[in-house]
């Protein structure tokens, strides 16, 4: 039993200065920094100027349709990394068939462009 214990010792040693470093780094923050915020600090911020409507309109459909856009294109370049760093082991099958996939995608970009998809009105 006395060794089973011993095993969870680092954890728990880990867990103790997680927990004080968490109280003890906010109270530090609060102790040493001034807190006099000015009306600029508080006000809100959009942009660089204060809002024109009501936070909760209704957004149009390109938004999404954009950012959708985005994560498709942001995950290739994730893809692309992996890929390229071991390239060297996964041989001619895994460059022909990261081809592929960008063959995919470029035909799926050439297709929403075609559509309109990517020009904003």
């Amino acid at each position: 039993m006395e060794n089973l214990l011993a095993e969870y010792l680092p954890i728990l040693i880990f867990l103790g200065i997680a927990l004080g470093l968490a109280i003890v780094i906010p109270i530090a923050s609060l102790i040493i920094v001034p807190q006099k915020p000015d009306g600029e600090k508080l006000s809100a911020y959009e942009c660089g100027f204060d809002a024109f409507e009501d936070a909760r309109i209704k957004f149009d459909v390109r938004f999404y349709l954009v950012a959708i856009l985005f994560i498709i294109f942001d995950l290739e370049v994730a893809f692309l990394f992996p890929w390229a760093v071991s390239l060297g082991t996964i041989g001619v099958f895994g460059f022909w068939s990261m081809v592929v996939f960008l063959g995919i995608l470029t035909i799926g970009f050439i297709y929403e462009w075609r559509k309109g998809a990517l020009e904003w009105e």
